[in-house]
């Protein structure tokens, strides 16, 4: 089988750490970067022996024809570059979040499932561990009917207004950034239908979002919130709470551990001690998912990008 062919759009950070986790993975390479900036996209090149470099995205797709394209920009810039790929006809692997609101999701998933290709947002943190732990100890009913869910999630960005996550510009505040683990990781862990779902926001004097509170109803009767905020650092965490007992992983969107709580009693402590970069599980799915012709992941599916996306018109316009 011939590997399976990454190129990336955008030579920021969060593309360092997909390249090092393509290495992790057999049969799979980047071919190439491309960014906005040569000089930038030739160090990126260099620093992760890459064969080309490109400062235009469509130059890259038309010469590289890559099997799939990781696009690592700001927010502002997934729709624009999401739909580019589809215009040659490539599969799309988006980090989150994917859009910006629900037009910008409708309008691509529509043109993507018309065209039969591929799309899938790089939502990595549902793969982890511990978090596909948690989800079947829920499923097995360890902890009973479940009845509160909570989610927070947070850090104190930076004060310089042009700063990504201050920025509107760029698709800065906490939604984009970090309200989409809370409610991606907390609804597949909960692994049931959100029927409702409130929102209150406070915004920054840059008229992004900075902290957002979102209320979920689940079926069959379950509460879930999720708490996010870029103005502080919080007790970071997933908390389940059943009839039975309640499940707690610490850091959940990044960290590596569960514990399962039975009546009063620790009665589980799953730790991963496996991965190396938590990146490879998304990868290997968008592999998986391409080489087998399908046009979306069963675990970050076009539904769960839709959801989110609408969650977030709610949220911009409580920020008001």
């Amino acid at each position: 089988m011939k590997p399976f062919r990454f190129a990336v759009m955008g030579a920021g950070g969060i593309a360092n750490k997909f390249c090092d986790a393509v290495r992790l993975i057999p049969d799979c390479e980047v071919c190439a970067i491309s960014s906005k900036s040569m000089e930038r996209a030739e160090s990126f090149a260099a620093r992760h022996n890459l064969p080309a470099a490109y400062d235009s995205y469509e130059e890259m797709l038309r010469r590289e024809r890559p099997d799939c394209v990781y696009i690592a920009v700001t927010h502002d810039a997934h729709f624009t570059l999401c739909m580019l790929c589809l215009d040659y006809d490539t599969p799309v692997l988006c980090e989150k979040s994917m859009f910006q609101n629900s037009r910008e999701a409708e309008t691509f998933f529509r043109r993507a499932e018309e065209k039969g290709i591929f799309a899938m947002e790089a939502m990595w943190s549902r793969f982890l561990p511990p978090v596909m732990k948690a989800r079947q100890w829920l499923a097995e009913g360890l902890i009973g009917k479940p009845v509160f869910g909570e989610m927070s999630i947070g850090f104190r960005a930076s004060s310089d207004p042009e700063n990504r996550i201050n920025n509107p510009k760029l698709g800065g505040g906490a939604a984009l950034d970090i309200t989409v683990y809370a409610y991606d990781v907390l609804t597949w862990v909960m692994d049931r239908p959100v029927l409702r779902a409130s929102v209150e926001a406070a915004k920054m004097e840059t008229g992004v979002d900075a902290t957002d509170a979102v209320l979920l109803r689940f079926e069959g009767g379950a509460i879930g919130v999720c708490r996010s905020t870029v103005a502080c650092s919080p007790d970071e965490r997933l908390i389940i709470e059943g009839t039975e007992g309640r499940i707690v992983l610490p850091h959940s969107h990044v960290g590596n551990e569960a514990y399962l709580w039975q009546r009063g009693r620790l009665t589980e402590h799953f730790i991963d001690n496996k991965t190396e970069n938590g990146f490879t599980y998304e990868i290997e799915e968008a592999v998986r998912c391409v080489r087998e012709g399908l046009t979306e992941s069963p675990v970050c599916s076009h539904a769960m990008t839709l959801e989110f996306a609408r969650l977030c018109d709610k949220i911009f316009e409580a920020a008001e």
